[in-house]
């Protein structure tokens, strides 16, 4: 790699940019040309699914980008090697690529980093889209020219904000050299902004449907929640054992190197403020603070897995969310059989992307399924649109 690049050049920023706006035109006017008959609102809640769908596509190439070792690409941002695509910087490329063959820098892994770029470019724009529609619709309802949106704009406003945030912790990313705890930082952040979207849709689709919130029991509220927090932290672990590259400190299931309780150091394992492979003192990290990093991971899937599956079983009890009842058992099985894959055939790309694919689904449907309900002891706060709001709409 180049150590004379500087790490920041802003000089393809603009051009960057307006590669955005032209990759977001397709899916705006896809929108617009699907529901040109409709209500702004009902445009409104069809850009805001296709935006959650296009985020997730977008988690899902991140993770590629990452476990293909793409990350660092392009060693600069927000460009590569100065330049908007990895076609005028051929030169660089091709020299760090001829110092150091499988290194960091290739032609291939740049163009999957600088295509990262631009898919999250595109969905920056897309939110700024929205968050502008949501603040037009609020003025326009207050001005009594039509209805309002049926969330606050305050939330893609938000949005914004988080992606922009995002954004940051990407160029981090590079810029720290692949630094751990930055880079589950960017992992966990893609999917707090899937969460903040599924919000956004899922309220939107009980405007349309003019349904409120299923009220279900204080317990299973709270059993909701909870298995909500357990997904969180267990994404966050999932995150630091793929960015420290612990996959494979156990390639054996259930035992770990042929232990229950294999050596480990949980010190090293967990010390957060490091560069990726070392310790804050400068030395290498050892393999059982890796097999630490690796089996608390597992050890807490053991607990995720049940708690799911016995929130699955409440929800089926109680007849309600039947819907996300069914998608968080097949997403629980499919976790499973991808994380073991994972450690028993030797962390294959396709099963890794896979298992991030699926965290990142459960995040959404938890979402949804949180959305689409409240506790039986709380007020009801919902006010449905009337008839012919809806079917204008």
């Amino acid at each position: 790699m180049d150590t004379t690049q500087p790490l920041y050049d802003l000089a393809p920023l603009a051009r960057l940019m307006l590669l955005g706006v032209v990759i977001a035109l397709g899916p705006l006017a896809w929108v617009w040309l699907r529901n040109r008959r409709s209500s702004p609102v009902r445009r409104l809640q069809a850009l805001t699914v296709l935006t959650l769908f296009l985020t997730f596509d977008l988690v899902l190439f991140g993770a590629f980008t990452r476990l293909t070792d793409s990350g660092l690409g392009c060693p600069d941002w927000p460009g590569c090697y100065g330049s908007a695509s990895p076609v005028g910087a051929h030169a660089e490329i091709s020299a760090a690529q001829e110092a150091m063959p499988t290194g960091p820098v290739t032609h291939g892994k740049a163009w999957v980093e600088m295509i990262h770029r631009y898919l999250a470019t595109g969905v920056g724009v897309l939110i700024i889209v929205l968050t502008v529609s949501s603040w037009v619709q609020q003025r326009r309802a207050r001005r009594g020219l039509g209805e309002g949106p049926p969330i606050s704009p305050w939330w893609p406003t938000f949005t914004l904000f988080w992606v922009c945030l995002q954004g940051a912790f990407g160029a981090l990313t590079v810029t720290m050299k692949l630094f751990p705890a930055i880079v589950t930082l960017h992992l966990v952040g893609g999917l707090v902004l899937l969460a903040l979207l599924c919000v956004q849709a899922v309220r939107h689709a009980h405007w349309a449907q003019g349904k409120p919130p299923v009220r279900i029991s204080p317990g299973l509220r709270s059993g909701l929640i909870w298995t909500g927090v357990l997904v969180a932290l267990q994404v966050v672990l999932g995150g630091w054992v793929s960015t420290n590259y612990a996959v494979l400190a156990c390639t054996t299931f259930p035992t770990c190197q042929g232990s229950w309780w294999p050596a480990m150091d949980f010190a090293q394992g967990f010390q957060v403020w490091r560069k990726l492979g070392m310790l804050q003192d400068g030395s290498h990290i050892s393999f059982a603070g890796l097999t630490a990093i690796h089996y608390v991971h597992r050890l807490m899937a053991y607990v995720v897995l049940a708690a799911l599956l016995a929130l699955v079983w409440r929800l089926r009890k109680a007849a309600v969310l039947a819907a996300p009842a069914w998608w968080l058992l097949v997403l629980a099985l499919a976790q499973l059989v991808t994380g073991l894959s994972n450690v028993v055939l030797g962390w294959p790309l396709v099963a890794a992307v896979l298992h991030t694919g699926g965290a990142a689904a459960l995040v959404v449907v938890l979402t949804w399924a949180l959305v689409s309900s409240r506790s039986a002891s709380a007020p009801q706060a919902f006010s449905a649109p009337s008839r012919a709001s809806r079917v204008s709409a």
